[in-house]
């Protein structure tokens, strides 16, 4: 491609954000739905531990993604960009779609968990050679001096998959009756990837190789062994472990924190209402989706590495402060409770399970509802929790979120083009992709279950802001990464390597 022409450009874009976005949607339909599938696919006896352990499964999914990035970043270098993520779209959607048909666990006991363990795996190699593969082949297509603001439309596309697998839930849920979406209808959005997948099959399997590796293929300047001269030559290796430690492991804690974290945080410690969680974190998610292009093409005004680092010490100086006001908003020991709208009722079920439910009602219009069961043949009681809040408290959660993705925004939105510039084409795709995904994979993937465990381990020690614990993790994560990446890391955009 010349170097001012962006003659088909959009053509590209339409096909790797396509095929990247439904591959994200399909990753985080899992873990949108990790309530309900702790229910369906473990034990049901310790709901706790069946929470943690689907959160372990999702975690599994992100653990792999380095062996996917090895995998077929490798494939990438030696036959290609096009039909490599040909290949990992698909593995993506098979897995997706056959995780809802996976019987529940009261159907066929531990083969349930086992099956999702092992499709989640599938989908974690997919989508660790996925990426790398788009911001590869969109990198390789852009004019000299574009790449961060072309190669930034590809990093909406994590984003807009996570929105749309809200839409996707959002809407299934309306349309079906509570006892339908929990006996079946959580299903549904697993099922509707398939259709996606298909499309966007169509769109790649018509488009061109990369213009830049065609014209290395042909001058036979191709690697025969990427993974030996990525990481075996010490002086490629130094700039991927500089990658990693001073650019990706900060901002995968930051883009898990801002989006993934705060979801969790909602549903789980603040007991707030799933479908209105749903629902604020997608208007959020709308409002700082567009960020991702400011800060991709303000890359390439005034160099990667300030943006995305003023992006991760922003995060730490202010995410115990922003998740302080989130818990606040909803304690309801702030709010003032009408007495007389408040209910308590006992039934027994069939099971001879004595299930009591108190509901309050307070005078800004939050509603409280909790139920405890205690079961007949066992010494535990279950206790759940939901809350539902008033607009005005909507729209400062919706606030605070925006924030977060805001700092998501900086971190992530130059990081494609910072990392294609690092490498040379014959390497590029399997050099790249490695610490992308190490970064996201591990130490961004890591963070729901590594942050759930220490709320919760701090709420049984009795601390009095147990909820803000876990954000130590990706505190100290960024703070690593921000002093490393400050030091080390070059601000000048490399365009000899393209």
């Amino acid at each position: 491609m010349s170097k001012t022409s962006t003659k088909g450009i959009w053509k590209v874009i339409s096909a790797s954000s396509m095929g990247t976005m439904i591959e994200w949607y399909d990753f985080y339909i899992f873990g949108s739905l990790a309530v309900v599938i702790s229910t369906k696919f473990f034990p049901s006896d310790n709901p706790t531990a069946a929470f943690l352990s689907t959160l372990a499964t999702f975690a599994a999914g992100f653990v792999v993604r380095p062996f996917g990035a090895l995998f077929f970043g490798r494939l990438g270098d030696i036959i290609g960009r096009k039909y490599t993520f040909m290949a990992t779209l698909l593995l993506m959607g098979g897995s997706t779609f056959l995780i809802g048909c996976i019987p529940s666990y009261e159907t066929i006991g531990f083969l349930a968990p086992l099956l999702v363990l092992i499709l989640r795996l599938l989908q974690g190699l997919a989508l660790g050679g996925e990426y790398g593969g788009a911001a590869t082949y969109v990198a390789e297509h852009a004019p000299v001096g574009q790449k961060g603001y072309w190669t930034s439309w590809i990093q909406t596309t994590a984003t807009v998959g996570l929105f749309i697998s809200l839409m996707v839930i959002l809407a299934t849920k309306s349309i079906l009756s509570s006892e339908a979406f929990d006996v079946w209808g959580w299903r549904v959005p697993f099922w509707v990837s398939i259709a996606m997948v298909g499309v966007s099959y169509l769109i790649r399997k018509n488009m061109d190789e990369s213009p830049v590796f065609a014209k290395a293929k042909k001058e036979g300047t191709t690697s025969a062994n990427p993974l030996k001269e990525s990481f075996g030559n010490r002086y490629n290796l130094k700039f991927v472990l500089l990658a990693l430690f001073g650019a990706t492991m900060g901002q995968g804690v930051v883009w898990y924190t801002g989006q993934f974290y705060a979801m969790s945080f909602m549903k789980t410690v603040m007991n707030v209402d799933s479908s209105q969680v749903d629902s604020l974190l997608g208007i959020a998610l709308l409002l700082g989706t567009p960020f991702f292009i400011v800060f991709g093409w303000l890359s390439d005004k005034v160099g990667r590495k300030y943006i995305m680092m003023f992006g991760m010490l922003l995060a730490i100086l202010f995410y115990r402060p922003i998740y302080k006001m989130m818990y606040n908003t909803t304690d309801i020991s702030y709010k003032t409770e009408i007495v007389e709208k408040t209910t308590q009722s006992t039934e027994t079920t069939k099971d001879n399970n004595k299930i009591t439910t108190i509901s309050k009602t307070f005078t800004d219009g939050t509603t409280y509802i909790q139920k405890k069961t205690d079961f007949s043949n066992a010494k535990e009681s279950q206790t759940s929790t939901v809350i539902n809040i008033n607009s005005s408290d909507e729209w400062t959660l919706i606030f605070l979120v925006f924030i977060q993705v805001l700092f998501v925004t900086m971190v992530y939105g130059p990081i494609a083009a910072f990392l294609v510039e690092m490498f040379p084409t014959k390497i590029r795709y399997t050099s790249m992709s490695l610490p992308y995904h190490v970064g996201n994979g591990i130490f961004g993937g890591l963070l729901p279950a590594i942050s759930t465990y220490f709320v919760t381990h701090a709420k049984a020690a009795g601390k009095s802001d147990f909820y803000l614990d876990g954000l130590w993790y990706p505190i100290i994560i960024a703070s690593i990464c921000f002093v490393i990446g400050m030091i080390y890391v070059d601000n000048k955009n490399k365009t000899n390597h393209l």
